[in-house]
């Protein structure tokens, strides 16, 4: 191949949509985990053939990042395979995405006779679609919406959009009615789950449109009860309990579910019978740790013996820590890993974790203002040390003063405010300028 017919391949390459050309950078994506969650897509079949062939077209994509072309091209044939069987006559469109992926791929082989077959086939799908462009096709937005939202939470905004957009088009997609309630219910505040929040509304529709899926009963389940909803989010925990008993990820929002509502040792008992099922399911592990973090919580209200408490927090600390070590940068099990190596009185280990769940936290920014309220109580109430306490607890204020933790941080400030004026002369507003110069001091 001539440097000439080099550029004006790679030309055409770059015009095409697929994973290659969506800008999934490297740095935002932790390819191991996400190699062990697609993997785990196949072996238990989630979404049917139609998730399957999506979840080939990544692992593809994900296999030549890793270094494994031969593989990459196996799962990317196995997609137009799957494709082809289950659309049918239907199934143009929804070869582009892969068709792309192929031609990249032969392309970085160097196999470019192969190259230019993918690009003749998508040349071919464009003449018999002649009115709009490729990339404005619903089957190809919702393939891209589908991919920003697997491969990374920094892509969560963008997922959203790509889902609005691809519903425009066709509104009772299945698919695209899924992807966007699940991409809304992990936007949406936890704290804001009114009954006709969008998250809820959503997430009624893609029941509607997927009467078979139990990991969205189970979501909305959960969901239902945060908004005090208890009747109707118990019946679709049961069902979706009783459609996929053995299925994690179903089990995983059931025993959600449980714990969040009383029934902590039923939450238990699921959530290991969802562990033999997928052991290296860091979202499991997260979750038990959970439930014996509620044990020891309740045990201790109770004036329990210490010993008991000891067993459940040592429990609590193994699924915890097996969670950090299975996802790495699992910030929000990192920052209850902190936290519990304080209550255990291991006070450098918690320092040593929070500082670096920090980090994570702020390259990530997720998960930073629960982060910053548990370090600060841990400054004030471990460390004894009141000025990086403020510091933190200030940082936690000002992302949001109105969430759960932000009023937390509120309350501790307005304390510590009292405090100071009951000791020494001077205004509320002298002390909170007090407040602020300590924080300052202290540094972040």
């Amino acid at each position: 191949m001539s440097s000439t017919e080099g550029k004006h391949l790679k030309a055409e390459l770059h015009k095409l949509e697929c994973h290659f050309t969506w800008e999934l950078n490297k740095e935002d994506l932790d390819l191991t985990d996400l190699l062990n969650r697609l993997e785990q897509h196949v072996d238990f079949n989630l979404g049917g053939k139609v998730g399957l062939a999506q979840t080939y077209n990544s692992l593809g994509y994900v296999k030549y990042h890793l270094g494994s072309p031969q593989d990459a091209l196996v799962f990317l044939q196995k997609c137009v395979e799957v494709t082809r069987e289950y659309r049918e006559k239907d199934c143009d469109k929804w070869l582009i995405v892969p068709y792309g992926n192929l031609a990249w791929l032969q392309y970085h082989m160097k196999c470019f006779s192969e190259c230019e077959s993918y690009l003749e086939k998508i040349r071919g799908i464009a003449q018999k679609f002649p009115d709009s462009a490729l990339g404005l096709h619903h089957e190809v937005i919702g393939e891209k919406a589908w991919a920003l939202f697997k491969f990374s939470r920094k892509y969560y905004n963008q997922a959203k959009e790509c889902f609005e957009k691809a519903l425009e088009q066709d509104p009772m997609d299945p698919q695209w009615n899924c992807g966007y309630a699940f991409v809304l219910n992990r936007i949406e505040s936890r704290h804001s789950s009114a009954p006709d929040s969008p998250t809820i509304k959503q997430l009624r529709q893609a029941v509607y449109t997927n009467p078979d899926n139990d990991e969205l009963k189970a979501i909305l389940a959960l969901r239902l009860a945060q908004s005090k909803e208890y009747d109707e989010g118990e019946g679709l925990m049961e069902e979706a309990l009783e459609g996929s008993p053995n299925a994690p990820n179903v089990i995983r929002y059931v025993g959600k579910f449980l714990r969040a509502f009383g029934s902590v040792d039923r939450s238990i008992a699921l959530l290991k019978r969802a562990l033999e099922k997928s052991p290296t399911s860091a979202f499991i592990h997260h979750q038990l740790g959970l439930c014996y973090k509620s044990k020891t919580t309740d045990l201790k209200c109770k004036g329990s013996a210490g010993t008991e408490i000891q067993r459940l927090r040592s429990q609590c600390i193994y699924h915890l820590d097996k969670a950090t070590e299975l996802k790495p940068g699992f910030v929000i099990a990192m920052t209850e890993l902190a936290v519990q190596y304080s209550e255990d009185g291991k006070l450098d280990r918690a320092d040593e974790l929070f500082q670096q769940t920090l980090q994570i936290a702020k390259e990530k920014n997720e998960g930073l203002q629960q982060l910053y309220l548990h370090y600060a109580e841990f400054q004030q109430y471990r460390r004894r040390s009141l000025p990086t306490a403020i510091t933190y607890y200030m940082e936690c204020l000002t992302i949001d003063e109105d969430t759960t933790d932000g009023k937390k941080s509120a309350k501790h400030l307005s304390k510590i405010n009292e405090r100071q004026s009951s000791k020494s002369p001077g205004s509320g507003r002298h002390q909170r300028i007090s407040l602020r110069k300590e924080a300052k001091n202290a540094g972040p």
